[in-house]
């Protein structure tokens, strides 16, 4: 049941990731068209970096005052939150059922 229930957590990573992959690219395309002084503190290759992911995590988003990117922003830090919380969750029952 263990194992059972970290392969659901496991997918509910890979939906976070689904969500993430749709809505991460859509708000840097806005920041770039709409925001670029934003958009340079990240610099080319912004989808994976650190320092974004960092941001988008800490909510700072939310300094750019334009509605329509805060709606695009704010389910991309959900999802990225839900797939390391349910990595983190499946993770933990794994360990959980291989111990002794």
């Amino acid at each position: 049941m263990t194992l059972f229930l970290a392969l659901c957590f496991f997918g509910v990573a890979i939906g976070g990731f689904t969500a993430f992959v749709i809505f991460w690219p859509l708000s840097l395309v806005h920041l770039r068209d709409r925001h670029p002084e934003v958009r340079a503190r990240f610099g080319e290759g912004a989808f994976l970096q650190p320092a974004a992911l960092r941001w988008l995590l800490g909510g700072h988003y939310y300094e750019v005052r334009d509605g329509r990117f805060t709606g695009l922003a704010t389910p991309a830090r959900i999802s990225l939150l839900v797939i390391l919380g349910a990595l983190s969750a499946s993770a933990l029952l794994w360990l959980w059922s291989i111990a002794p």
